[in-house]
């Protein structure tokens, strides 16, 4: 079922990549810019991933916490945070548990080819954890703006 502006954000709990267990609720009273990507040290992911770090400064004084999910190792996220020096924590959602709960695992397709994966989402959740905002066609390169 897909989740839509004005709903509660489903909480989770999953290991960052330090190893360490994070609730979503954990942020209540804090607003979270959480986001989905495919892969790790792949061009848009990075990007991404970059736009974000190169704003995080700005995104924070908006009130943001920033939060990326994908279904990369812990020890992946470890080399992609400290290649790109990125200021946020990263999810390792290698069961896909997270990616259920927001109906961001599904059917793509690509060159013909039809399969399974992450479709790039994100979710803006206010302080009280309801979804105030999901940006669907996200622009790696122009993602703050998009946000803020």
């Amino acid at each position: 079922m897909a989740l839509t502006i004005g709903d509660k954000a489903p909480d989770f709990t999953a290991k960052n990549e330090k190893g360490e267990s994070i609730k979503l609720s954990d942020y209540l009273g804090k607003k979270v810019v959480l986001y989905f990507y495919p892969k790790d040290n792949t061009p848009g992911c990075t990007a991404q991933a970059c736009n974000l770090r190169d704003n995080h400064e700005a995104l924070q004084k908006s009130g943001y916490e920033v939060i990326g999910v994908s279904t990369d190792s812990e020890a992946a996220h470890q080399k992609f945070i400290a290649k790109h020096d990125l200021p946020f924590t990263l999810i390792a959602d290698t069961d896909k548990a997270v990616h259920n709960l927001y109906n961001t695992w599904r059917e793509k397709k690509n060159y013909g080819r039809v399969y399974m994966g992450t479709v790039r989402t994100t979710f803006l959740i206010d302080e009280d954890g309801k979804i105030e905002n999901i940006i669907e066609k996200v622009k790696t390169k122009e993602h703050t703006n998009q946000i803020l």
